[in-house]
């Protein structure tokens, strides 16, 4: 089983301007997102998935293996699916540019489950649980919540409060979701072929589109969640994260 990291990476970016090539301490974001992601144990190659020359240009000088893909590309997904044709592979996993903090081990989290399951899932991502502090982020619509069935596996992502709560049930579990997925080198083909859903227009969550067509994604519980970058105000945070744990 051969696992590839692929990052998308494009300059443009709706809510804090070129943000991928954001000084880190010294170093551009995507660079520092690349030298977490080239720690995983699990993955036999990282590569960054981009129609930028100048993001191409400063992840070689950092010695990162880098695939040009097509400026027309309609999403990240569809990014990883070019790369993956280009470079190949058994599961791709996606990850994004702006995780500068994503910790290897969680990386390779959504990874084991095509190592130690026979058959290998379709798809796997993570889920953080809501714990009491963070109720307030049930209503938030920028969270994404899912609710899982018995065996781990998605149900259902939304941006509502899932489940709703009819009555007040001490037990009733809420997990939002973390934005990493990993493929199946033939699911993820599958994936980018499919036309968006219904749900998936409707919610604005691509992966709804394999939960309408009948694939099976894979949830694995993670107590580590790190912050990603996209406004100015958390690229300030996460400077001052990375202060803190990578400098001494």
């Amino acid at each position: 089983m051969n696992a590839v990291i692929v990052i998308p990476a494009r300059l443009s970016s709706s809510r804090l301007s070129e943000k991928m090539l954001a000084d880190l301490e010294g170093a551009p974001l995507i660079v520092r997102t690349w030298q977490q992601a080239v720690k995983s144990r699990l993955a036999s190659r990282v590569v960054v998935a981009t129609d930028s020359d100048r993001i191409a240009d400063v992840l070689r000088e950092a010695g990162a293996e880098v695939v040009m893909t097509s400026p027309e590309a309609a999403c990240g997904t569809d990014r990883i699916a070019e790369a993956a044709r280009i470079v190949g592979g058994d599961v791709f996993v996606n990850l994004q540019g702006d995780e500068p903090l994503i910790d290897p081990d969680t990386i390779d989290l959504a990874i084991r489950p095509f190592f130690s399951q026979d058959p290998p899932p379709d798809c796997t991502t993570l889920v953080f649980p809501v714990g009491p502090e963070e109720r307030h982020l049930i209503d938030d619509p920028h969270v994404v919540k899912v609710v899982l069935n018995v065996n781990g596996e998605a149900l259902y992502f939304s941006r509502s409060p899932i489940p709703f709560r009819r009555e007040t049930v001490t037990e009733t579990k809420f997990f939002r979701h973390i934005g990493i997925y990993a493929f199946r080198a033939d699911v993820l083909r599958a994936f980018v072929a499919l036309p968006p859903s219904m749900l998936e227009r409707t919610e604005s969550l691509e992966q709804l589109r394999l939960l309408e067509n009948g694939y099976r994604i894979r949830c694995i519980e993670t107590t580590v969640d790190t912050p990603g970058v996209n406004t100015e105000e958390e690229l300030e945070e996460v400077r001052r994260l990375f202060r803190s744990r990578f400098r001494p």
